[in-house]
């Protein structure tokens, strides 16, 4: 592990494939609708098949970094441990719906559909309750994080997701008068969170029995590096296929959604990395804290909406428009977080 990768190629233009999905997608959507039609097809339970393959091969390579040995080391540094999970699970859903409450049902009110609001709206809390577990260990490493001490909080984080995400969830999009079925939530939590976890976890222990940790970090789970992205391109393919007649009768949508969910992220940033300074932590827990709580774990959140809501739907184009401009935020925290190194006990 001696040469520790930034954000790579990919990652750094996400948002430039993103884009290219959109614009492949709509046009695939308007020129030859057989294949969302043919794609339709296949559905089980509200869940496509084909996205939920795709799906897997996005979560599962992030399952495989989760090492939950490393939650028996919480007690030696709880503050930490405290700010994200507060900020993550008892705030940041929560600042989530208003900020969206907000300009999706009163700002933007003369711009959107009471329908579209509330599926956005319901995007956008999918968003919230899900805080990242695998591109916060690239913003740690870009911001010269406790990489040990970013692993136990990611390996938190995905336990509580376990148990919070579906309640969270329910709760929120209740209050916003979003109706939702708790089977189809709790069948997408199983999918998309327990089953990956559960494979993650088990090929992890077996393969470092077998090989041995150095192994599995240099070179079994680089193999999967690339599996993660072409599995969201891919998706977001399908997805913008059967979304192409939204987007290109409200374009401006995009705009409208992109709004509320980039506030959120810097704000959720500054509450965990200002707890973080009041606190008096070391900037190498301090910006990864407050990377997980900006960040999201928005391969979950669009593989729920799409089984809530649908392909079609404006809670999955809510969690798209999330991966959309979630890259160029986090470069941009990342570097206010580099700037402000000075602000902490071990700053230099």
């Amino acid at each position: 592990m001696e040469k520790k990768e930034g954000i790579g190629f990919f990652e750094r233009y996400l948002t430039v494939w993103v884009t290219l999905c959109i614009v492949i997608g709509i046009v695939i959507g308007q020129y030859l609708p057989v294949v969302p039609h043919t794609l339709s097809q296949f559905e089980y339970a509200n869940v496509s098949i084909p996205v939920a393959i795709l799906i897997w091969l996005m979560i599962y390579p992030m399952m495989l970094k989760v090492d939950f040995q490393s939650v028996k080391n919480v007690g030696k540094r709880p503050k930490g441990i405290i700010v994200t999970c507060v900020t993550n699970w008892l705030i940041k859903p929560f600042t989530m719906f208003g900020i969206a409450y907000l300009f999706f049902y009163v700002i933007f009110k003369s711009f959107i559909s009471a329908d579209l609001a509330e599926e956005y709206l319901a995007g956008a809390v999918l968003l919230g309750a899900a805080p990242c577990t695998a591109m916060v260990f690239v913003w740690s490493y870009l911001t010269k994080g406790d990489a040990a001490y970013t692993l136990v909080q990611v390996a938190v984080n995905d336990l509580i997701i376990l148990v919070a995400f579906a309640p969270i969830v329910a709760f929120l999009l209740g209050v916003g008068g979003v109706s939702i079925p708790w089977d189809t939530l709790l069948l997408s939590v199983v999918l998309f969170v327990v089953i990956p976890l559960s494979a993650g976890v088990l090929t992890r222990v077996m393969v470092i029995r077998r090989k041995g940790i150095e192994y599995f970090n240099t070179v079994f789970v680089r193999k999967f590096d690339n599996y993660t992205i072409g599995g969201l391109l891919l998706t977001l393919i399908i997805l913008f296929s059967f979304q192409g007649e939204t987007i290109l009768n409200n374009p401006l949508h995009i705009v409208f959604i992109a709004v509320p969910l980039v506030l959120q992220t810097i704000l959720i940033f500054f509450v965990a990395y200002g707890w973080a300074k009041g606190w008096k932590l070391p900037h190498e827990v301090a910006a990864p804290a407050g990377m997980i709580g900006a960040s999201n774990f928005f391969e979950l959140a669009v593989a729920v909406a799409i089984s809530l809501f649908g392909l079609q739907s404006g809670a999955a184009l809510a969690t798209v428009v999330g991966v959309l401009v979630e890259v160029p935020v986090m470069l941009l925290l990342v570097r206010i977080a580099n700037n402000t190194r000075g602000w902490f006990p071990d700053g230099k």
